[in-house]
């Protein structure tokens, strides 16, 4: 057993494990076979249930800073928010946890994808996400390796390559398909995947932890573990949202920290690196910068989708309590829509569904796919475009 470096203020670094790898020989050249036969190094995780927590004052009061933006931006967003905003911003890490993972869908798609409207493969991929996402904010109480398994299955159901569950093989990061002899990293074998989850579990119900470390040390352990097969990256952002709502800080809203995560990427993976190694501080401050910078821009999209509504308004042709004027408080969070989808969103008839629609066309806030009102869909152009800009803004590094 052979240990990395050392750890920093006494959190415990990994440990490495011999291992034998034998790579399947179908549909592999005989020296890739030979280049990856042999042992490799697995990562042991060490125990961290009881792991002392010792930060620097600036780290700490960085943390402490994030804590405060997030609870203070929850709260403005509860009493002054846009109504659909939570369903807004849901999507919204869903989409920015899975561009991390290289999975881009843009806001159109992801909508198309919600009704049913011509999906494409990526965009089913994030709308498992949000459900995932849904499933994990659903959760009361304390989180268990159950809950955390139950997100899983739900981001996992729509891809037919994967099972959920813990994993049951080797798995690593980088490299070769064949092996796992020239990975950037190699987790815990698969039979160390059980007992490591049972101790991070226990390290998530401690309470003597500043939220921001606390939640940033769970999901780097959880990351380092790697317990499945795939999907780890955006369950283990899940983690980090359910602790954030079990610890009180955000009650109402899900602000996307991992927009801000990234914003940085190539920092949030190399924070990860060095947690691994024993040093926390980078990984508490990539949270706590990312939560930071998600707070400023969850407000920034808020006044956006605040003021397009406000425009509408005053273009909008419509008799008080007219269907028209529910249909415009929903399309920030559903903003391609067909007639049968705002039958069914505002509980009308086909006619009231279509006056409706007829209403905002003519203001410009719906724009039509096509001339052919047959199977007609609409854009809520506007919102889309924020909701890109908000990506987009997210993705510049």
């Amino acid at each position: 057993m052979e240990r990395s470096s050392s750890g920093i203020k006494g959190w415990p670094a990994l440990d490495y494990e011999p291992r034998r790898w034998i790579p399947r020989a179908d549909g592999v050249s005989r020296r890739a076979v030979l280049a990856h036969s042999g042992p490799y190094r697995a990562a042991i995780t060490p125990r961290i249930t009881g792991a002392t927590v010792s930060l620097p004052s600036a780290v700490q009061a960085l943390a402490e800073e994030a804590s405060a933006q997030l609870a203070r931006v929850d709260a403005t967003l509860r009493t002054s928010g846009i109504g659909p905003l939570p369903a807004v911003l849901l999507r919204t890490e869903s989409a920015s946890s899975s561009q991390i993972e290289r999975l881009t869908a843009s806001a159109k798609s992801l909508a198309e994808a919600e009704i049913g409207e011509h999906p494409g493969a990526n965009a089913l991929l994030v709308l498992a996400n949000v459900q995932a996402m849904e499933r994990a904010l659903d959760f009361n109480g304390a989180i268990t390796l159950e809950s955390i398994l139950a997100v899983h299955a739900a981001l996992i159901e729509p891809d037919p390559r994967h099972s959920p569950g813990l994993r049951d093989e080797q798995v690593w990061v980088g490299g070769a398909v064949v092996g796992p002899h020239r990975a950037d990293f190699v987790p815990p074998h698969h039979d160390r995947v059980p007992a490591a989850m049972a101790d991070l579990v226990a390290f998530v119900g401690r309470t003597d932890i500043p939220v921001i470390a606390h939640l940033a040390l769970a999901h780097a352990q959880f990351e380092t573990i790697h317990p499945f097969a795939d999907g780890n990256g955006r369950t283990g952002r899940a983690l980090l949202h359910m602790m954030l709502r079990e610890s009180g800080l955000t009650r109402g809203s899900t602000i996307p920290v991992s927009a801000g995560l990234l914003h940085e990427t190539d920092a949030y993976f190399a924070a990860l690196t060095a947690y691994r190694e024993g040093n926390i501080e980078p990984i508490i401050e990539r949270v706590a910068y990312a939560a930071i910078f998600a707070s400023a821009r969850t407000l920034d999209l808020n006044d956006r989708l605040q003021a397009l509504a406000d425009d509408w308004r005053q273009r909008v042709r419509a008799r008080k309590g007219a269907s028209a004027w529910r249909l415009a408080e929903i399309l920030p969070a559903h903003p391609v829509v067909t007639y049968e989808v705002v039958q069914g969103a505002l509980g009308v008839s086909a006619p009231t569904a279509y006056a409706a629609i007829d209403a905002l066309a003519e203001a410009g806030v719906l724009v039509p796919r096509s001339a052919n009102k047959r199977n007609r869909v609409w854009d809520a152009v506007e919102v889309l475009t924020a909701l890109d800009e908000f990506a987009e803004e997210a993705r510049r590094g």
